[in-house]
């Protein structure tokens, strides 16, 4: 079933498309889907989301359920023609930083903050609140749809780890209208910026806005690397391609283009594989 978007005016203003279901699956495979059958339907920034998502998807082919109320699904479909196919890749980055932004716009006046863990899900007071999965549209390759999820109304019992936390559990509440309407226009603000620069990220500013926002920057690390090996060391910065540098022993660098990534107090005495 789908709903009127009459209950996101910001959104709506920003956002050209703002679809609101009941409840769906998939919030990406649904905007895939429809970006397949109908594109001039779908501009840029067009968005469908939902508080009731039964089948989310997350980067490894991961996927969760939440408790219908509890969190904000949202998928936007994003034009990145102006973008060489080789700075694509900044995509995902770029949307993890917009989010930290609207995020940290809703803990405005609290104790509370926002940082980006690379290379895109945003934590709360150090706990994920929401992870963010970009897919490119099959025969469409200049289309790219970044979904989100955020924890909103989730209550502590419900998290699903031990490292998860939502607005409620922290003891906000979520202005949702705001929150995505802040996350399009920063999205949006950085993708154009990085079009302009040619796909340059530090000349555009986007490598450093978020090497800014990461607090996995200057952290111990322990990278699970997708054959199965841990990396452990130091991450150190985001070279200009938005891999991560890691330094192992204070001397050796590595870097990271996936892998999901555990801030940790300590590393062990051999930093090696």
């Amino acid at each position: 079933m789908t709903f009127s978007s009459e209950g996101f005016p910001l959104t709506a203003a920003v956002s050209p498309r703002v679809q609101v279901v009941e409840t769906t699956d998939s919030t990406n495979a649904d905007v895939i889907r429809h970006v397949i059958d109908a594109p001039d339907e779908w501009p840029h920034l067009s968005l469908l989301l939902t508080n009731d998502q039964r089948a989310g998807r997350g980067r490894l082919d991961r996927t969760w359920v939440t408790p219908p109320g509890s969190a904000l699904a949202v998928s936007i479909a994003v034009d990145a023609s102006a973008l060489p196919v080789a700075a694509r890749g900044w995509i995902p980055l770029i949307a993890g930083a917009a989010m930290t932004r609207a995020i940290a716009a809703q803990l405005a006046g609290s104790v509370h903050t926002a940082t980006l863990k690379w290379p895109n899900d945003v934590l709360l007071d150090g706990a994920k609140i929401c992870g963010i999965l970009a897919e490119v549209v099959p025969g469409q390759p200049e289309i790219v749809v970044i979904g989100s999820g955020v924890n909103t109304r989730m209550a502590s019992v419900d998290l699903p780890v031990s490292t998860a936390t939502s607005f409620a559990a922290a003891g906000l509440t979520c202005d949702e209208d705001r929150l995505l309407a802040d996350y399009l226009g920063a999205l949006d603000e950085q993708l154009k910026a990085l079009g302009a620069a040619g796909g340059d990220a530090a000349a555009s500013g986007v490598l450093a806005e978020v090497e800014a926002l990461c607090s996995t920057l200057g952290s111990d690390v322990a990278v699970s690397l997708p054959n199965g090996d841990t990396l452990w060391g130091r991450a150190q910065r985001i070279d200009p391609d938005g891999r991560l540098v890691v330094v192992q022993d204070s001397e050796f660098e590595s870097v990271v283009s996936a892998g999901d990534v555990e801030h940790v107090r300590s590393r062990p005495a051999s930093s090696g594989r």
